[in-house]
């Protein structure tokens, strides 16, 4: 196919989701499989960071005209348009496909290529032993490289508006491959949702991106940016069956296809997140993504993490930098032979309270990487278990990274609990009741 047909074929599958958005309209009948329980369920009051200031409360108060179904993307799109910022219920109901044409059919990352980009012609241009390890790709290649990405861009960012509640229905329901930008808005609840697999079909090589150069993609299942007064309540976060440690490798590193599971950025603040499932990633969670952004965040980023379960998660779970960070009653299992960096990540001016938590790990785990210090910030940390066994976590780590000393000391006392559970009981609890499809256990 001529390459000017394939760039209009490829503008014709993006561009005929955006039409068909701006044309469905989808009142829903009610659900014998999902109550009004948790379709308009509300923060309860004091439950974290988001229930301060007022409360979160989505789109609970919806009327009957701005309830929705959907099941593909160009309908959940058509969704949030017909109903603007008024309160809103969308129901999630079986898979949606962030990579779709117009009916809701998966497509392949062949459909976005534009220029003659492949990933072929892309690994022989950039290969370190033809274009060197000084620079970043740039050229005619690049450019197409990046011509693709933007179109599977506006494919794959899917903007959520304020006063919404979107909610999965049953037990099994799914987005695979879209991003959800939750940008600048207010009063948003996401709720019993499986997100899997948000992946880049165009990664970036950086050949100067640490000693060995890297790959660096986009997306992340879920964003927070810039919002406010934000509940994030079980839902089920992975790779799906794209998991990092199946894919290839090119120039000696990793093709990464995934960047984070869940980020809250740029501002955002004022955001619960309880009784998740995070599992099988490496980059998972960022609150606060740059050391530069403190004009943004600084007194801003506030944030509770309770009951959620962190499973063989390779690092940033979280990384904090910024912000006021409750983390208690949390569930983190590493598995032999799982990928382990660190869970904490300690950044710029971060004021993270770790408190109340459970750590299951192997035997021969270094409990002092447990904490990263990245930057200088003292943190609160206590009453954790490792093991079954109450772990200084701070103590253990100064003495195992002796040139990476951390302070204790948050400087901040949380109030905004509910119930704190013994750290005992957190694993059985949080392995009953996390994730998607089990909001009644709650």
């Amino acid at each position: 196919m001529p390459a000017r047909m394939r760039h209009v074929r490829a503008i014709a599958v993006v561009m005929g989701c955006a039409s068909l958005a701006l044309a469905v309209s989808l009142p829903a009948q009610a659900s014998p499989h999902h109550g009004k329980g948790t379709e308009r369920a509300v923060l309860p009051s004091g439950d974290g960071w988001a229930a301060a200031e007022g409360s979160t409360t989505g789109g609970a108060k919806a009327t009957p005209d701005h309830v929705y179904t959907v099941s593909n993307r160009a309908e959940l799109i058509a969704a949030f348009e017909d109903a603007g910022d008024a309160p809103k219920i969308v129901r999630i109901a079986g898979t949606v496909h962030g990579n779709s044409d117009a009916s809701g059919t998966p497509i392949g990352c062949e459909a976005y290529q534009q220029d003659g980009y492949t990933l072929e012609k892309y690994l022989a241009a950039y290969d370190p032993a033809v274009w060197g390890t000084d620079a970043v790709p740039s050229g005619p290649l690049e450019d197409a490289r990046v011509a693709s990405a933007k179109l599977q861009a506006a494919a794959v960012n899917v903007n959520v508006p304020s006063n919404t509640t979107l909610v999965g229905v049953g037990k099994d329901a799914t987005i695979i491959g879209a991003s959800l930008q939750v940008k600048n808005v207010s009063n948003v609840v996401v709720r019993n949702i499986s997100f899997e697999d948000t992946y880049d079909c165009f990664p970036q090589w950086d050949p100067t991106d640490g000693d060995q150069g890297a790959w660096n993609s986009e997306y992340d299942n879920l964003v927070v940016y810039g919002s406010s007064h934000v509940w994030v309540d079980h839902n089920t976060f992975s790779d799906g069956d794209r998991p990092d440690a199946d894919q290839p490798h090119y120039f000696g590193q990793v093709y990464q296809q995934h960047d984070g599971l869940f980020d809250i950025v740029r501002g955002a603040d004022l955001v619960t997140v309880s009784w998740n499932v995070l599992k099988d990633h490496d980059k998972t969670m960022l609150i606060g993504n740059s050391d530069g952004a403190g004009a943004s965040d600084r007194g801003k980023l506030r944030v509770t993490l309770h009951h959620n379960l962190f499973k063989d998660v390779k690092e940033r779970a979280p990384r904090v930098r910024f912000g006021q960070v409750d983390s208690y009653n949390n569930y983190f299992a590493a598995t032999k032979g799982a990928a382990y960096g660190y869970t904490y990540g300690i950044g710029a001016e971060s004021h993270l309270v770790a408190e109340h938590n459970a750590f299951t790990v192997p035997a021969g785990f270094d409990k002092a990487t447990i904490l990263k210090k990245w930057s200088e910030s003292s943190l609160t940390a206590g009453n954790n278990y490792v093991n079954g066994r109450k772990t200084d976590l701070i103590a253990v780590h100064n003495a195992g990274v002796p040139a990476e000393q951390l302070t204790e000391g948050a400087g901040w006392t949380p109030t905004l609990r509910t119930k704190v559970d013994h750290p005992l009981a957190v694993p059985l609890l949080v392995g009953l009741k996390a994730g998607a499809g089990k909001t009644s256990a709650r």
